[in-house]
């Protein structure tokens, strides 16, 4: 049995964010063996297939070491590179069913384009704790499937040091979820258009060097703020950071990014 290990939302190697992806399965193994191996990887997400009668439409599920998720956009991006790029999937598209619904990724010139729902926030107050666990006081705070949190500055998001216990508790309290986090600030507008960070403790996953499902919710906030639907954003991990191109058409958001295959391997497991 193969799995890879892709570089999502990013066109070099170490870069983006990592996502291990397991060779498409007839039947899915039981959830405890995908939890278990999505744990032994430690990355952000392993993500796991199966096929269906359709050669170009496969069934989709997300595992962090801790948990199930219902959305990830990187692995996601990441199995739909494995499937055109290592295993030879001859279509324009792929069709994931997914626990968020029917998700597609289609090929482009350079790169993939993915069709996700989008997410747009409510404005609300700041929750209490909030500031205390950023080490600053945000200058907006939203709501979604995440909290929100709008800097002064692209500097500002870059050097943020949060207490990640705390980020959990207030988060998790305020949305009702899980404990998670996305931090953002307008860009310079060269490089890109919107700086950004994203704390997960709520999905065990301290910070999350690039993360689609956080862009659903990125998306329409920021089209709306900066006038025009398609942006460039750039989530600024320590020594790694991916880049996306998001455009919210109507109630989807168009996440576009590249992948890069860096690990071929043979599992020496069967699945249970």
């Amino acid at each position: 049995m193969r799995q890879w290990t892709v570089d999502a939302f990013a066109a070099a190697p170490f870069r983006g964010n990592q996502a291990c992806i397991v060779a498409p399965f007839d039947v899915w193994p039981s959830d405890g063996w995908m939890q278990a191996l999505a744990s032994e990887n430690n990355q952000a997400e392993t993500a796991f297939l199966r096929v269906t009668t359709h050669p170009a439409r496969f069934d989709l599920r997300w595992f962090t070491p801790l948990l199930e998720v219902p959305l990830c956009g990187h692995a996601t991006l990441a199995a739909a590179h494995v499937l055109f790029a290592e295993l030879g999937l001859d279509a324009p598209e792929v069709i994931f069913e997914t626990l968020s619904g029917q998700l597609r990724v289609a090929r482009e010139d350079v790169g993939y384009a993915m069709d996700f729902p989008a997410a747009p926030p409510l404005r609300i107050s700041p929750p209490v704790g909030l500031a205390a666990a950023l080490g600053l006081e945000p200058a907006e705070v939203w709501a979604s499937t995440y909290l929100v949190a709008i800097l002064d500055s692209e500097a500002a998001v870059r050097s943020l040091t949060p207490d990640i216990p705390a980020l959990n508790l207030v988060a998790s309290a305020a949305t009702g979820g899980r404990g998670n986090v996305v931090v953002a600030a307008q860009g310079d507008g060269v490089d890109h258009d919107v700086v950004s960070r994203f704390f997960a403790p709520g999905s065990g996953i301290p910070e999350d060097p690039a993360t689609g499902s956080a862009h659903c919710i990125l998306a329409p906030l920021f089209a709306d703020r900066l006038g025009r639907a398609r942006n460039r954003f750039h989530q600024a991990y320590p020594g790694r950071g991916g880049d996306l191109d998001c455009e919210l058409v109507g109630d989807r958001v168009i996440l576009r990014g590249q992948a890069v295959t860096v690990l071929d391997g043979q599992l020496r497991l069967e699945p249970q």
